[in-house]
């Protein structure tokens, strides 16, 4: 089991890295990760040698599911991990890198990722009958804001903008939404871009403009149609 602030990669003969650059794909809440593989076809067609990585996220917390995933890279050759994450995965990656150091270079992206706090996640824990939607541990991991960003790498997010979701029936939304998390509770503070595309919170995982804009930024560092930076001293919702 890896060490927490000493995660390392596995290493050829050599002592070297080899070059092999990998996209891994993390799923959000009461997901198994096959609903990711449309997207990771796509992400294949840009080069990227993709893995998807699952965990249990509706009887873990999003802190110890980090654990997990440092695991599971731990296992990964490669030279270079880049990240793409989807919903509740996004907080589980924050987790990763607040707990973990030494992971591959590599860049980051969050789809959809209320790293504010969910409004959705707030109302659902407020009624009895509603709790159990959010897992046995993840409640605090969507109610509250997760780690602050300090991953030292390029860090984009991607936010819907079709508000068709259960948001329109249980409340919670504020502003702009993909019908599940608002778009202002996707903005971290220290992100290095970040754009909003007309899509719903799980339509962004077939769709080909959010592809084009996850290989723009994995290639480039930045999206093609990214409004920039999000500023460290950013409001919440």
């Amino acid at each position: 089991m890896a060490n927490r602030k000493t995660e390392k990669n596995s290493k050829d003969a050599d002592g070297k890295l080899p070059e092999r650059e990998v996209v891994l794909l993390v799923h959000g809440l009461w997901m198994t990760g096959i609903e990711m593989h449309w997207l990771g076809a796509r992400l294949g067609e840009c080069g990227y040698d993709v893995r998807y990585f699952h965990y249990p996220s509706l009887t873990k917390s999003p802190s110890e599911c980090a654990g997990e995933l440092a695991e599971f890279i731990g296992c990964l050759v490669c030279g270079k991990l880049n990240i793409v994450a989807h919903s509740m995965g996004g907080i589980v990656v924050l987790n990763l890198f607040d707990q973990f150091d030494g992971l591959p270079d590599g860049r980051v992206l969050l789809l959809g990722s209320p790293v504010l706090g969910s409004g959705i996640a707030r109302v659902a824990a407020s009624h009895i009958g509603l709790r159990m939607f959010l897992g046995t541990a993840s409640s605090d991991g969507l109610t509250k804001a997760a780690p602050a960003w300090r991953g030292g790498r390029a860090l984009g997010v991607i936010a819907g903008t079709s508000a068709l979701g259960v948001g329109r029936i249980l409340g919670g939304l504020q502003g702009p939404s993909d019908g599940t998390v608002s778009v202002c509770e996707t903005r971290l503070p220290g992100a290095t871009d970040f754009v909003t595309l007309d899509v719903n919170h799980m339509g962004m995982l077939y769709s080909r403009a959010v592809a084009r804009e996850i290989c723009f930024f994995l290639h480039y560092g930045r999206f093609d149609r990214g409004e920039g930076a999000v500023p460290e001293d950013i409001a919440e919702c």
